[in-house]
């Protein structure tokens, strides 16, 4: 049976992940209706695992964390919500009904899951990573009057409310640039807290300075840019 009766596809983006993800899809509610794995060039068996455990995968070359998402969104089935999951094993996969009761409920289309205002386990948000969220928050309420504490990937959004912002980024400004279009379209946008822990692996982004500080600046740089258009 549907979750709340509505039709939920899952998009997991995935850059040699072959370690976590089989841990990941077990851990999905069975009742999802597709689990769609985008494969972002891996090198580690990524896909052949995914496909293993019973997702659907596609492949996008062009590396990107936008890029990745965009690609299964155009692959994606027929459904009314669109889930986005990291591949690490860092958020809870069984949460995901937390995420899509306030859209079932008619309160809400865009709801972000936070992991500032959930159970997050020590060490799994750095310092530079609760930050970036602050500031990022700070100025999305001060531009564009939206109040959120996290930029957390495990979100859930109607999809027709999906096509309509229209995303371009390619890189680590997929999800900021949802927050700026979702509000600039009036969509409706909840927070609900969710747990987080240590991801399996090393992170490409946050594990790194250089990661840590492209993407803080590509961030930085979508909100300006927005803010001038």
């Amino acid at each position: 049976m549907p979750i709340f009766g509505l039709r939920i596809g899952v998009i997991i983006p995935a850059l040699n992940e072959a370690e976590a993800l089989p841990h990941v899809l077990a851990e999905l509610p069975q009742d999802v209706d597709e689990v769609l794995v985008v494969d972002n060039g891996s090198s580690d068996g990524t896909a052949e695992v995914a496909r293993a455990c019973g997702a659907r995968v596609v492949c996008e070359p062009r590396r990107g964390y936008g890029s990745a998402c965009q690609r299964g969104l155009a692959e994606l089935g027929p459904c009314q919500v669109v889930v986005f999951l990291d591949a690490d094993h860092s958020d809870f996969p069984q949460e995901l009904p937390r995420l899509i009761q306030p859209i079932a409920e008619g309160r809400a289309d865009l709801v972000i899951g936070s992991r500032v205002r959930g159970q997050c386990q020590p060490g799994a948000l750095t310092p530079h990573q609760r930050f970036g969220n602050a500031l990022a928050g700070a100025l999305l309420r001060i531009l564009w009057n939206q109040r959120v504490s996290d930029l957390g990937p495990f979100r859930a959004i109607r999809r027709e409310c999906l096509h309509r912002l229209n995303l371009r980024d390619r890189n680590y400004g997929w999800n900021i640039e949802m927050h700026i279009q979702a509000a600039r379209l009036g969509l409706r946008v909840v927070e609900v807290p969710v747990s987080y822990r240590r991801r399996i692996g090393q992170s490409k982004i946050s594990g790194t300075i250089r990661g840590s500080l492209a993407a803080g600046g590509k961030i930085l740089w979508t909100i300006f840019r927005h803010s001038l258009a």
